[in-house]
């Protein structure tokens, strides 16, 4: 079943290549959605998909590039998914 989840990263993720990582990864896992910076340092995503894939990309984001240092990962879990993404994208 496909479900949706948003996902707020903290730690040093910014200009480490962290949403890169995060976008490679969630595209070998067939994951769709997307993935941005935001204002106060943290990185957030929102990804559709299989949950069982969700949780495995989840397990990847904790250990992130090897520049990154992941302090908190919160996660919020949507049973039915509110959009439709195509592929999934890096955005600014």
């Amino acid at each position: 079943m496909k479900v949706a989840a948003y996902i707020r990263v903290s730690g040093v993720v910014q200009g480490v290549g962290f949403r890169y990582f995060t976008q490679r990864t969630a595209m070998k896992l067939a994951l769709s959605g997307w993935v941005k910076n935001r204002y106060d340092g943290d990185v957030e995503m929102e990804v559709e998909g299989e949950r069982g894939l969700i949780e495995k990309l989840i397990e990847a984001l904790k250990i992130g590039p090897s520049a990154a240092h992941i302090r908190d990962i919160q996660v919020q879990w949507q049973e039915k998914s509110s959009h439709e993404y195509d592929g999934f994208q890096v955005t600014f």
